[in-house]
Parts: C-alpha cells; structure tokens; sequence
C-alpha cells in the first residue's frame, strides 16, 4: 500500500465517523483490513490532514487529541466520565478575537474551547 493510499484510508476514516477519534481509534479501525499500517504512519498522516486544513486536531489537556472531521469554527464539549466528545456552536465566542485585540492588542490566530463536563447519559447511571 503506498503512503498516499493509507492517508486517503486515514481521511476517510475520520470523515466518515461520527465520533470525534483518537489515532489510536483510527489506527484499531483501519489495522484489520490493512495489516502494514502502522501506528506511526496513523499519526503522521493524522497531524500532516490537520496542518493541511483536511480535518481538525481538538488538543486535549491530560488526553488523546482527537480529530474532527469539521473544519470550520465551532467548539467541543467533553465528557469526563464516558470520553465522549460533542461539537457545540458559541455563537458568544465570536466576537472574542477582536475584543482580545482591543483589550490587550494581542492578534489571535486561532482559539479552541473545550469544555469538560458529564453528558446526558453519563448523568443519568
């Protein structure tokens, strides 16, 4: 399998979940049917998609990153119980860049809010 071909496998595999995954998630799902992927080979491709704008790295403090198939601006919520993670829309968070720049004259590339917390299901065991 050539390199192009895994990090096709590797992107595809991101867009098509509805989970937010980890490398190693990635890596369990594609191994089977792929036996010469490596775990390394997951995580380059993983973080080259992300620097290229193809997906979406979350950082998680203490954590896996996980990486998102959505692009544009939008937020996470985490929970700490089940590691399932959300995407959250903060539509008060939009303004936040232009008035970091006027408070402090700070120019912000970018931001990214998680939150951490127990969903719905987690709440109710």
């Amino acid at each position: 399998m050539k390199h192009s071909k895994q990090r096709e496998l590797i992107r595809q595999t991101v867009q098509h979940s509805p989970e937010h995954l980890t490398a190693d998630q990635v890596y369990e799902q594609l191994k089977t049917e792929h036996a010469t992927l490596s775990l390394g080979t997951v995580y380059r491709n993983l973080n080259l998609l992300a620097e290229q704008g193809v997906i979406r790295r979350i950082p998680v403090s203490g954590g896996a990153d996980r990486f998102d198939k959505r692009v544009e601006e939008h937020h996470h919520m985490m929970c700490q119980q089940c590691g399932k993670m959300y995407d959250c829309t903060l539509p008060q968070l939009e303004d936040i860049d232009a008035y970091l720049r006027n408070l402090t004259g700070f120019s912000v590339a970018k931001h990214d809010f998680l939150v951490f917390g127990l969903c719905k299901d987690c709440q109710t065991k």
